[in-house]
């Protein structure tokens, strides 16, 4: 897993120490502030990958804080830091879209694993479909071609009901937006969507997420914890990743779901709630109930409505739609004026078999963005596995280039092996990219390691091993 960047926002100095000196044994990046007015600015200036924010801070608070990260950087994980008095108030924050919170004086083994799942989450989710403002679908959902039209109506017939719904589909494919629009579409809308992605959480760690601990259940449990399934009490549970689960947990898992009661870990108290369960998975879990690795029972209680989303290649028809929604997204983010793409740059895009689906389509539009100076994208401005249609791979064309440079000769024995090659190309790639990226911010190191998505640390050594610094 890379190591993202972590901020952390504290008004108490000492504090801010300890948790910065723990994380960055702990092998993070840490930057760190005393309250919520220069946590927002310093989620402008870098490539943060988690939040850690006490609730009470002078000038912007915990709670807007997480109201600013969640409106504004979704995908950005919030943890809370919480004392003994002020408990609850961090329970609400979890029902408002925060990760998870940590009480003090906290426990190190208990931070480090909430961070681990926090990063982890973090790097599961990436944004699957554009949420579409101006018509270009429904439930703000991007596509009207005949699959997707299925889609809808499936969500609409069954939204406001309590039945389990199952979401499967390849990765990239939107999942976690069907569980949304079928949340914000029931009478439960009001109410917590609280979503876990299974496969972010270490196995013997589950059933504390999912059912919660009470004090002294385990090491590190110094206080009393509700679990994911509290949570969402009167709302949604959106179990992402469900074929992750472990075996033995899937037993507990189906009585939770059928009598909508369990028992936290280390209680004897039985705990009744309310939720609608909805999950979602791109394995096969047949394949996975024929190999024992999945409970016939559990799959029988999950598949009550089964909601199967199309993979990009069979609704073609969508991509301008999303072409033009990823512009308009990325012209704001990036600062350009890109207004469309050429004839053959969209033939280009309509043909490719997008294994990654729209969460690749998006990546390839930022990264066409980033090499074009103009107003229209060109097929020279695409990345070379999707320039390509006569089925040679991307690296035969960079080595061919390279080649071409006369900079490098393969066999005899002052020529080069493929590895030389495969090396010089991807220095010369990343020095594009690189110059690329500065030259799009002005200079700004921080700026450009944001556009590449990578840390400042990082870029900045990246740019002295290929000789950039001094330039």
């Amino acid at each position: 897993m890379s190591k993202l960047q972590i901020l952390v926002a504290d008004d108490e100095t000492n504090l801010r120490r300890v948790l910065s000196a723990q994380l960055q044994r702990d092998g993070w990046e840490v930057t760190a502030v005393a309250d919520g007015e220069a946590a927002i600015e310093a989620l402008r200036e870098h490539h943060i990958g988690v939040v850690i924010t006490d609730l009470r801070m002078p000038k912007v608070d915990g709670m807007a804080l997480l109201a600013h990260v969640t409106e504004t950087y979704p995908d950005v994980p919030v943890i809370m830091i919480t004392a003994h008095g002020t408990v609850d108030t961090a329970v609400e924050a979890l029902k408002l879209g925060a990760f998870d919170y940590v009480t003090k004086p906290f426990d190190r083994d208990e931070l480090k694993n909430v961070v681990e799942k926090a990063a982890k989450t973090r790097e599961l989710s990436q944004k699957d479909v554009g949420r579409d403002p101006e018509g270009r679908g429904r439930y703000r959902i991007i596509g009207q071609s005949a699959p997707m039209r299925e889609v809808y109506d499936l969500i609409e017939r069954v939204a406001d009901t309590p039945s389990t719904v199952l979401i499967t589909g390849e990765s990239g494919t939107g999942k976690e937006l069907i569980a949304r629009a079928l949340h914000e579409n029931s009478s439960r809308t009001e109410e917590p969507f609280i979503r876990v992605n299974c496969a972010a959480i270490p196995p013997d760690l589950i059933e504390s997420e999912l059912f919660g601990y009470e004090k002294g259940a385990f090491t590190g449990a110094v206080t009393s914890k509700p679990g994911r399934f509290e949570l969402a009490h009167g709302g949604t549970l959106f179990l992402d990743e469900i074929g992750e689960i472990p075996v033995s947990m899937q037993v507990k898992l189906l009585r939770a779901i059928q009598e909508q009661e369990f028992e936290r870990v280390g209680g004897i108290k039985t705990m009744k709630v309310d939720v609608r369960l909805i999950a979602a998975t791109n394995r096969d879990l047949k394949a996975d109930i024929e190999s024992g690795a999945f409970r016939e029972d559990l799959y029988y209680r999950l598949n009550v409505v089964h909601v199967d989303l199309p993979p990009l290649r069979d609704r073609t028809s969508d991509i301008p739609l999303l072409l033009e929604h990823f512009l308009e997204k990325l012209n704001a983010r990036l600062g350009k004026e890109v207004k469309g793409f050429g004839e053959a740059a969209m033939s280009r895009l309509m043909a490719h078999p997008w294994r990654g689906n729209i969460r690749e389509l998006e990546n390839v539009v930022e990264r066409c963005m980033l090499f074009c100076d103009g107003e229209r994208i060109e097929v020279e401005h695409l990345p070379p596995e999707t320039r390509q249609q006569d089925g040679a791979g991307p690296a035969a064309e960079v080595a061919a280039g390279l080649l071409a440079g006369g900079s490098a000769e393969l066999g005899g024995e002052d020529g080069v092996g493929l590895k030389d090659v495969v090396k010089q190309a991807t220095a010369k790639l990343e020095k594009q990219l690189i110059e690329r990226a500065l030259e799009q911010t002005g200079g700004n190191v921080t700026h450009a390691a944001r556009l590449l998505k990578i840390s400042r640390k990082s870029l900045q050594t990246k740019m002295k091993e290929l000789g950039l610094r001094d330039d």
